[in-house]
């Protein structure tokens, strides 16, 4: 049985196991990957899209949004909010499914990894220098660009002059990886309010060996951001009527 509600949960679920899994692999102890580095983690996050999207339009949801600010930004284009809510839901409770998965993969390494900080960037963002206000604008840019381009991948020029639509996961991973790339540094990128407030979730509610807290002081703004940055492109495309 399928459904856009499964599909949107079961890809959210392989986007956050093997997005949150590179961070694991490249930050824990004892990892084979450990200190593998930014290229490495954009890289798999890019794949982890990939993954996520083909598994989200196989399991039932054709618009394999895996992501809360995505769905807005398509519903700030259509006019249409109806799949908000049930979208949101099952986004969320992939993502708190997924990060709890890599907490079970990586399970001997958390003990041996002293450092809190490490652990809690397995599962959620944090910015490189702490500014509120250049945070929220850092995430509202990078989903802003995220969005326009997706809806630029997908609008009615490009599907009638460029690549079959079957491209289009590999193309978004393109987009998800450059904008790792280019515009993550400052915050981690979360460009994804289920990305970063599941994984926190998970983060809060597990029996992670050494935690530390779960930072909820920051945790508005990977969720603020993200969507704010998501409906104003919206917003642009609808008024260029792209």
């Amino acid at each position: 049985m399928t459904s856009p509600l499964i599909g949107e949960f079961l890809g959210t679920t392989v986007l956050i196991l093997l997005g949150n899994g590179v961070v694991a692999s490249v930050l824990l102890k004892d990892s084979k990957a450990n200190n593998a580095g930014w290229i490495v983690i954009t890289a798999g996050w890019a794949f982890a899209v990939m993954a996520g999207v083909f598994t989200s339009i196989a399991s039932g949801s054709a618009d394999a949004h895996l992501n809360p600010a995505v769905t807005l930004g398509f519903a700030v284009v259509s006019g249409d909010f109806s799949k908000l809510a049930g979208y949101w839901a099952a986004q969320l409770a992939g993502a708190v499914v997924g990060a709890s998965l890599v907490w079970l993969h990586f399970f001997p390494h958390w003990a041996p990894t002293e450092e809190a900080d490490l652990k809690l960037a397995c599962f959620s963002t944090a910015p490189a220098i702490r500014s509120p206000f250049w945070n929220l604008l850092s995430e509202i840019i990078g989903t802003f660009v995220l969005m326009l381009v997706i809806l630029s991948i997908f609008s009615k020029a490009v599907s009638a002059t460029g690549p079959s639509p079957a491209l289009g996961p590999f193309l978004v991973a393109m987009l998800v990886w450059g904008v790792g790339l280019s515009l993550g540094g400052t915050t981690g990128y979360a460009i994804n309010p289920a990305r970063d407030l599941g994984p926190r979730i998970a983060h809060a509610i597990l029996p992670i060996a050494g935690k530390g807290a779960s930072d909820w002081g920051y945790a508005f703004i990977p969720v603020v951001g993200p969507l704010l940055g998501a409906a104003l492109a919206g917003l642009l495309v609808r008024g260029l009527q792209i």
